[in-house]
């Protein structure tokens, strides 16, 4: 038995889009169930999303914390955004990302992992990637507002991150996953060993 997601679409009746917002919408599908009844099931159409494990020469990983008025926390994050321009090569999205978000530029990228957020409710899929090498990027910072003005930049040892999502201390679903996924990836064929920053993403394909 091959242990491996594999893409399904199952019969949609009607579908409705009863909210748009900004970046995302709520769509509603009424769904043919495997005995022939029908369900609605009701879930958030989101663009996708990169994020970037950024590590420095002393195993510091790159990361802020910002205001999450949903969850009502202030949380520690890695660097992270929108897939919100059609058909936006992921790599790219994650160089803009780290380089607005901490001014910083990397030359060795690799893919991570790639999860989907909330599958049961919500289409978002998330590519997280690693990057090291990292100096400071040129030019002008990049001007923030909103929720991004009161955001805090630190580098944190990796092994501090890990003792903080094991004790419960640290939620950021990018952060877990991100940092969780190097320590497995090191336990594992090595870091060097990961898939390459342009690798497929079936869950989101992308122009190269």
């Amino acid at each position: 038995m091959t242990i491996k997601d594999t893409p399904e679409e199952w019969e949609v009746r009607a579908t409705a889009t009863p909210f748009v917002g900004n970046k995302t919408s709520v769509r509603t599908d009424d769904v043919v169930m495997p005995d022939g009844s029908v369900a609605r099931r009701d879930y958030q159409v989101h663009p996708g999303s990169v994020a970037v494990l950024a590590l420095d020469e002393q195993d510091r990983a790159v990361v802020l914390r910002q205001y999450r008025h949903p969850v009502r926390h202030k949380l520690w994050e890695i660097p992270a955004g929108l897939l919100d321009v059609p058909g936006e090569n992921p790599l790219h999205a994650a160089q803009r990302e780290l380089y607005e978000e901490a001014h910083v530029k990397a030359e060795d990228w690799r893919v991570l992992t790639d999860v989907y957020t909330t599958p049961g409710g919500c289409s978002e899929a998330v590519r997280i990637f690693l990057a090291r090498d990292l100096s400071e990027a040129e030019g002008e910072r990049f001007e923030v507002e909103d929720e991004e003005a009161d955001m805090e930049l630190a580098r944190v040892p990796v092994g501090d991150l890990v003792r903080g999502v094991l004790a419960g201390e640290l939620h950021n679903n990018c952060l877990v996953v991100g940092v969780l996924s190097l320590v497995a990836a090191r336990g594992g064929d090595g870091l060097d060993a990961l898939r390459p920053a342009e690798a497929p993403w079936p869950a989101r394909p992308f122009e190269s």
